[in-house]
């Protein structure tokens, strides 16, 4: 809560006035308690997730042939009663699961120092600290997935994220309810390391979420902006994950790859990957040749 009665109170403390965002926060959580704002975040997550994965699964239905070539698994179609099935379960774990989480962990956010006043962030603490998220996240679920792939991890827990082996966007939280809450836990230790302001956490969740919507979604597409990132997985990388299954003992990385390459648990995506090149390679030459064959039959 704002320790400030009104704007002129909190431009005096400030020694300045208040910028038009910071104008717009106080006017919006001005006598809201943190606990509330806090709150705010399991909203945010069930918007994300029933909006980030439309266009594709729009397209999909609408119009599956102007995607179909960057299709990964084009083969496997998911039927519609299962996509519903499956965001029906990720709503149902979010509201009895990830919600009371949530909430019960609010004296921990408080405890490490995730401020909700004012000033508010400047865009250099914000991209600092949400580049530390991203890889202290990224770092312990390696090792949380890794384990969920020994044989009583699966068995008991993770093979229901590998229900679908061609993943969709919506499926990206598909999981049980225990994988989802020891999941969580690197979301919440970048913000523990390096706390910042309650906005900044807001952005981190929504924006791991999307990422992850991302990643599972099934396509390959040229044109994601996600590919200028450097080191960064994306949906190709964890869809080989997926296709391999409960056997998989490669990429296990959520966002980048270097830990894969560090610790060799890449070896088999890029066997495939080295097989396929050299597959198009001959494909292309093959094609090449019967062109050139065909001219030169019609010359003779």
């Amino acid at each position: 809560m704002l320790p400030f009665g009104s704007v002129a109170e909190a431009e005096a403390a400030l020694g300045r006035s208040l910028t038009a965002p910071e104008g717009l926060w106080f006017r919006y959580s001005a006598g809201m308690h943190d606990f509330w704002l806090y709150a705010h975040n399991i909203i945010f997550l069930l918007i994300v997730y029933s909006i980030a994965p439309l266009p594709i699964a729009f397209l999909e239905l609408a119009k599956p042939k102007s995607i179909q070539k960057y299709k990964l698994q084009p083969k496997i179609r998911v039927p519609p009663s299962s996509v519903i099935r499956c965001y029906k379960e990720v709503v149902k774990t979010f509201l009895f699961a990830v919600g009371p989480l949530q909430l019960f962990s609010f004296p921990t956010i408080k405890l490490v120092g995730i401020r909700t006043g004012l000033p508010l962030p400047s865009a250099w603490e914000v991209a600092a600290q949400l580049l530390v998220y991203f890889l202290v996240e990224d770092y312990f679920n390696y090792w949380i997935h890794r384990m969920l792939h020994s044989k009583w991890g699966y068995d008991n827990i993770h093979h229901v994220h590998h229900e679908f082996t061609a993943p969709i966007g919506f499926a990206a939280p598909y999981a049980h309810w225990a994988e989802i809450l020891v999941l969580g836990v690197p979301s919440f230790l970048g913000p523990a390391i390096a706390p910042g302001h309650i906005l900044t956490f807001w952005f981190w969740m929504a924006l791991r979420h999307i990422e992850a919507i991302e990643t599972h979604c099934g396509y390959d597409f040229p044109q994601t902006p996600t590919k200028f990132i450097p080191f960064y997985g994306g949906a190709e990388y964890h869809d080989y994950h997926h296709y391999v299954g409960g056997k998989s003992h490669s990429n296990f990385a959520s966002v980048f790859t270097y830990c894969d390459y560090i610790y060799g648990t890449d070896k088999g995506y890029r066997y495939q990957k080295s097989q396929l090149a050299q597959l198009r390679e001959q494909w292309k030459v093959a094609e090449q040749d019967g062109e050139m064959n065909g001219k030169l039959g019609k010359h003779e």
